[in-house]
């Protein structure tokens, strides 16, 4: 994930994704509160000290372990125009061997939403994954009623691929869920980007 000696860091038209550092607890945490509303009905509940700086910075040094251990590529979506946080996205849970897979997770601020930069930092993580990665499945999962994340997926090349019941714990309930999976050598699972 570290190509040679550079450090991780995607671009696109309108963005560069990079893990976290110390220095955006700030912003991040600002984003985070501004669209708690917003993001909460579809997240996992928030520990209560989700947006303390001891919590931000356990996140900085997971990310860096991971990163490292080829585990995760957790990456923050920054606007290329005025460097502002607008997200961040995520390919968790990266499995070797027979499998080469990983699922992808990601938030949008409410500020931000809708204006296509998720499709294009999905379209690039994809692309990353699948072209530097050697990943060959990429999965996803979201809530049924969350119409807006089943569209972009949709419109990302992700293919609706069954439900899970009782997948994960959002805001506190166990929650169903919709599967997708984009899949390297599947033209069904194409993007523009791979």
């Amino acid at each position: 994930m570290l190509l040679g000696r550079r450090k991780l860091k995607l671009e696109t038209e309108r963005l560069s994704l990079r893990p976290p550092v110390h220095s955006d607890f700030r912003d991040w945490a600002a984003l985070r509160r501004a669209s708690m509303g917003y993001l909460t009905p579809w997240e996992p509940a928030w520990a209560t000290d989700h947006l303390s700086r001891k919590s931000f910075t356990n996140r900085v040094y997971w990310a860096q372990r991971s990163v490292a251990g080829e585990t995760a590529v957790p990456l923050f979506l920054f606007r290329r125009a005025d460097d502002v946080l607008v997200g961040a996205i995520t390919l968790d849970n990266i499995r070797r061997g027979p499998a080469q897979a990983g699922t992808l997770g990601y938030w949008t601020g409410q500020a931000y939403a809708r204006q296509g930069y998720m499709r294009e930092a999905i379209g690039a993580v994809v692309h990353h994954a699948f072209t530097r990665l050697d990943i060959s499945r990429i999965e996803a999962a979201c809530l049924p009623e969350n119409l807006p994340s089943r569209g972009l997926l949709e419109s990302s090349g992700f293919k609706y691929e069954g439900v899970a019941q009782s997948y994960l714990q959002i805001n506190g309930r166990w929650r169903t869920h919709v599967l997708y999976a984009a899949l390297r050598s599947d033209r069904r699972g194409r993007t523009d980007a791979g």
